[in-house]
């Protein structure tokens, strides 16, 4: 079996992925999709009698993705901030 060529390449020279495009790197959309998905849940838990069992896992889904989105709000303060401790690459 022969070797290719690019095998013995140093790791310098490999090639680079393109960068992601912006749309790709806003967390914005997929926490207002989550969000709204774990409200509907919780009207239907509320007013649907055949689906109270879902109301404690409904409220839970809304208080952790409350406090997520209040994580992520801090981490992004802290980026424009300048702050030496913030995570890098939130906008």
């Amino acid at each position: 079996m022969a070797l290719m060529a690019d095998e013995h390449a140093p790791e310098s020279e490999s090639p680079q992925p393109p960068p992601l495009p912006d749309a790709l790197l806003d967390p914005r959309p997929v926490i207002l999709v989550i969000a709204a998905v774990w409200l509907i849940a919780a009207v239907l838990a509320f007013t649907v009698a055949a689906l109270h069992e879902w109301r404690p896992f409904t409220i839970a889904g809304l208080g952790i993705g409350v406090f997520g989105t209040s994580v992520f709000l801090w981490q992004r303060h802290a980026v424009r901030r300048g702050a030496r401790g913030a995570q890098s690459g939130l906008r």
